[in-house]
Order: structure tokens, then sequence, then C-alpha cells
């Protein structure tokens, strides 16, 4: 039915905004990750607590190697890892939508692309 038809344009055409939209906040959120890294990568520097936050495991080393709170970077890490699994599904859903052979969900899914990387 057209109506049918509309709707399912419609939901190709929101899929992929989202998708852009998800691929620019993956940037963002990587930068910010960049941003939260020890300016040294060694072991010591990643394995240390952050300051003030002093406590039992200073002093033993095998306490160290397994730290009771994560570094900053590694919730960035856990939140791009995220973006990326809802990233591809959403690109396999449009995917499979475009690989229908329909020119006005290929249309939509265009149209969705451009639009949502465009805002």
């Amino acid at each position: 039915s057209p109506a049918g038809m509309v709707l399912s344009v419609l939901v190709i055409l929101l899929l992929s905004v989202l998708y852009e939209a998800l691929k620019m906040g993956k940037a963002v959120l990587l930068r910010r990750a960049l941003l939260a890294l020890p300016r040294s990568l060694s072991q010591e520097a990643l394995t240390e607590p952050q300051e003030g936050h002093g406590g039992p495991t200073q002093g033993s080393p095998s306490l160290m190697a397994f730290p009771t709170s994560f570094p900053r970077w590694f919730w960035f890490h856990v939140g791009q890892t995220l973006f990326h699994v809802v990233q591809v599904v959403l690109g396999y859903m449009v995917m499979l939508a475009v690989m229908s052979y329909n020119a006005w969900i290929f249309l939509g899914a265009i149209a969705g692309s451009t639009l949502g990387y465009f805002v």
C-alpha cells in the first residue's frame, strides 16, 4: 500500500540519519578519550590510581595490576565500543533495506545519509 511504502521510506530515512549521528558521536567520544589518556603511555601510568584516589593499592605491586576503579579513558573506550556496535547494527539494517532493490527505499537511505551528515 502507498501508506506502508511512505512509512517504510521514512523509517529508513530516520535510520540513516541516526547512523550518521552515531558516526559523529563516536568521533566526539574518541576526541574526549584521547584527551583523557595520560601523557605517558607506560604501564605504570595506565595502572596508577588517579590523583587523590590513594588507597591500599599504592604499596602493593600485585594489587596495582588490577586497579579497583577504572580510569576515565577506559570508560570512554567502553562508550566507543557500544557506539560502534549500535552503528554496525544500524548500518546492516539500512543495507538490508537497500538490498530489497526498491528505488524509493534506496532514495530514502541516500536522503537520510545526506541529511544526517548535513546536520
